[in-house]
């Protein structure tokens, strides 16, 4: 297990790219997402992940439309299956049918590799096993139907998209995986993977890819008025904690935002973090954020004040 390839430090989340206003409250044109494409390629976050889920298949779609006469080579492509959008109702959240099934899984890999306009992928991921009771069908289907279309070389890695840690230990124990996203789980607000889950993953060469390193708005906007924790309104506790950290980051001169993408790339468990972003000017941003210097004393001093786990990984002063 393990990738058998590289992949940067910082991967392009595609889901913004949608258009998904319900999910991240703004709406993003086609124009936009294909230049944000276009800028992040031009940058080298080349790692571009997207799934049939996002926005109903207008996300792989418009992600395809960016990547029409780039060179194959150039780009690396992450999706997922568990979905089958529906294909009257493009571009609607929440369309389409659920399954894991191998039939269902054979077609949403025709169909990511249609949208797409690719002729194989490099990552495909089980996407959100945790919702319902599907557990028994990945296992027996889903999994071995993408051992199978590796084999084939139609995917390169194997891996799955997961919101809970305690699913995180589930699946490195029984899944085949290479690698595994982890969304929200390790973050300036909480550090539950550190006890059992990386050190497995680590142990079984399954790279993670973190990805809602803001916690969903929060840690990118600060404990301002309507600010999102996991996508909703954020509660008191989560709101304390984060002001006790920006607190500290203004007194290092340290943004929010690059405390939260440096601390969770600190990991050795985590190959890449994957960030939304819906503008060319926000690749420019978090790459600036990623390598912006922050003084060892600045991490310190969130351990101390107990803000942070007093085992959690902190980079060097060499950003990663």
């Amino acid at each position: 297990m393990g990738l058998a390839f590289s992949i940067p430090r910082l991967g392009l989340g595609c889901a913004p790219l949608g258009s998904m206003e319900r999910t991240f409250g703004y709406g993003v044109s086609e124009a936009d997402a294909i230049a944000t494409v276009h800028r992040a390629l031009e940058r080298g976050v080349h790692l571009l992940d997207t799934a049939p889920f996002y926005a109903n298949g207008q996300s792989e779609m418009r992600v395809g439309l960016a990547l029409r006469g780039i060179p194959r080579d150039r780009f690396l492509i992450s999706t997922k299956v568990g979905w089958l959008p529906d294909p009257d109702r493009i571009g609607q959240q929440g369309a389409g049918v659920r399954s894991y099934a191998r039939d269902a899984v054979l077609r949403s890999i025709e169909g990511s590799l249609t949208r797409l306009g690719v002729a194989h992928l490099d990552i495909v991921h089980v996407h959100d096993p945790e919702a319902g009771d599907y557990r028994a069908q990945i296992m027996d289907e889903a999994y071995p139907t993408l051992l199978d279309l590796k084999a084939q070389g139609v995917i390169r890695a194997i891996g799955a998209g997961l919101n809970q840690t305690d699913f995180l230990l589930d699946f490195a124990r029984h899944a085949p995986l290479d690698c595994a996203i982890l969304a929200g789980r390790y973050t300036l607000l909480e550090q539950a993977p550190l006890r059992e889950a990386f050190p497995l993953a680590m142990a079984k060469g399954i790279g993670i890819l973190a990805a809602g390193v803001f916690n969903g708005g929060i840690l990118a906007t600060g404990a301002q008025p309507g600010a999102r924790y996991q996508y909703a309104p954020a509660p008191e506790p989560i709101l304390r904690l984060t002001r006790m950290i920006a607190r500290v980051c203004a007194g290092y001169g340290v943004s929010l935002r690059a405390a939260a993408m440096q601390f969770a790339a600190a990991h050795p468990a985590v190959q890449a973090l994957i960030v939304g972003m819906a503008k060319p000017s926000e690749i420019d941003q978090n790459l600036a954020d990623f390598a912006v210097p922050i003084p060892p004393a600045f991490w310190a001093e969130l351990k101390a004040r107990e803000l942070i786990e007093p085992d959690a990984p902190t980079p060097a002063v060499n950003p990663p």
